[in-house]
């Protein structure tokens, strides 16, 4: 991921309050007086996860805790139903209801469970595709445990499929990112279900 520059709120607002005028509002009335900053505010918030590369984040929440026993473990790791929200970078639209399932295999090490949720977190806070925010979590995983059997699959809805164009309102899309043996091992995929 490239570097990039820190969010400019003073910017955004200005956008915003010519995007209100774009539609025909009147930014100077009283209940969008205040609006540009306030999503400029929100912006910041939302995507976080724009000023961070994938490396960043694991170094962030790469907390991992040294197996007993040299290391023997012979069971997944498997956290499910996390849940996140995005934002489609095709119309900027909310991506919603989304729940995250992580799984992958220890390597001497494992990760603090609630790191796992706090890389979905940041890595959810940018513009994006839900394929690649699958992908972007595997590959943070894989670094911060040092394994490369991960699994990811996300289940959410798309604001741009229920609110606009189909208007689908039941439409979920299902996404799975596997490496190393989560590829060719059944009982592994399974673990993501």
């Amino acid at each position: 991921m490239k570097e990039v520059s820190e969010l400019d709120k003073e910017k955004i607002a200005y956008h915003i309050r010519g995007l209100l005028e774009a539609i025909g509002e009147d930014p100077e009335r009283p209940g969008l007086r205040e609006t540009p900053m306030r999503v400029a505010g929100m912006y910041e918030e939302i995507f976080e996860g724009i000023q961070y590369s994938n490396h960043e984040i694991a170094q962030m929440f790469g907390k991992t805790f040294e197996l007993e026993d040299n290391g023997n473990f012979n069971s997944a790791v498997v956290m499910k139903d996390i849940t996140v929200f995005s934002y489609c970078e095709h119309h900027m639209a909310l991506m919603y209801d989304m729940r995250v399932n992580v799984a992958y295999l220890p390597k001497g090490k494992v990760l603090g469970l609630s790191k796992i949720a706090r890389i979905c977190d940041m890595a959810s806070k940018r513009l994006q595709l839900q394929e690649r925010l699958g992908s972007d979590i595997a590959a943070i995983i894989a670094e911060a445990t040092g394994s490369d059997d991960v699994g990811v699959k996300i289940t959410g809805s798309h604001s741009c499929m229920t609110a606009r164009g189909i208007r689908n309102v039941s439409s979920q899309t299902v996404t799975k990112t596997l490496i190393g043996e989560f590829k060719s091992n059944n009982d592994l995929k399974k673990l993501l279900d």
